[in-house]
């Protein structure tokens, strides 16, 4: 049996230290489901990536377009940002720089790679987000779960569920030691986040006009918390411009992780008549 290569990058970081890492497995023709599930597991991180052969008429240059899917420890997501970033930062070590195109389950997502003072970025652009309206009961039991009272939500980010690949409830926070006091109830908050197809909670507090830091709960995924989270910075970025927070065209940074000890940084960018959204970050190999 053929030897399958796991390796381990970090996204939204130069730093392995930082950032997010992601198990990455440049081939994996020949692995089942199951297969894929246990290789998550073993490596623990929030999600490991995937890839086998394009389906046939992906656009994309031949050699530079695959097949994703995205595991966490504990079941199969429909998308990930920064397992993405770290696949693609590890292509372009591989094949160099320029223009990739993923299928994903979620939709085609185009990354662009490139190279910054010897640390390669990629810059992903997401499929096309929308924002929701969630029940004051599932709000009621989302602050429940999460231990906090509705009067430390911040009035300016109206409760809502974000989409840009996969679905994330976007709650403000009233300061910044609100953000980092966290301490849930795993189980219960698992038990809402799968009855509403959820991937995560994001929760924000916002620092300036254009700088925010974020966090994201993940029970459903079998992690307390994502480091640092692309698809639902993408999902920020969409929530932000509908609800008139940012202009349209904006550049936005967002803070993951320094809560947990792994900084990390996103840049989201919003684009005057189109209403995907484009995340980049950094990345570098875990040695």
């Amino acid at each position: 049996m053929t030897k399958i290569e796991v390796l381990r990058y970090t996204a939204f970081s130069r730093d392995p230290e930082g950032g997010n890492p992601a198990g990455v497995v440049l081939d994996a023709e020949g692995l089942d489901d199951d297969a894929m599930l246990a290789i998550a597991a073993e490596l623990g991180y929030s999600e490991s990536a995937f890839l086998t052969a394009p389906p046939e008429g992906l656009a994309g240059e031949p050699g530079r377009a695959f097949t994703v899917r995205y595991f966490s420890p504990r079941a199969e997501v429909p998308f990930c940002g920064h397992a993405t970033v770290a696949t693609s930062v590890a292509l372009g070590e591989r094949i160099g720089t320029g223009d990739l195109v993923f299928a994903t389950r979620s939709g085609t997502v185009p990354v662009t790679v490139s190279e910054e003072n010897g640390v390669l970025r990629a810059t992903l652009t997401t499929v096309e987000p929308r924002v929701e309206d969630i029940a004051d009961e599932d709000l009621a039991e989302a602050l429940a779960a999460l231990d906090w009272p509705a009067a430390d939500l911040d009035p300016a980010f109206p409760p809502r569920i974000a989409f840009a690949g996969a679905r994330h409830l976007v709650l403000g926070a009233a300061t910044r030691e609100r953000l980092a006091d966290l301490a849930y109830d795993f189980d219960r908050l698992g038990a809402l986040m799968r009855r509403l197809d959820l991937t995560t909670v994001q929760l924000v507090w916002r620092e300036s006009a254009t700088v925010f830091h974020v966090r994201d709960p993940f029970p459903v995924g079998g992690v307390v918390e994502d480091p640092a989270t692309g698809a639902a910075a993408g999902a920020f970025g969409a929530y932000a411009r509908e609800l008139g927070l940012v202009p349209a065209a904006s550049v936005l940074t967002l803070h993951q992780g320094a809560d947990m000890g792994r900084p990390g940084e996103l840049t989201v960018e919003l684009c005057e008549g189109d209403q995907r959204v484009r995340v980049t970050g950094a990345g570098v190999r875990i040695p």
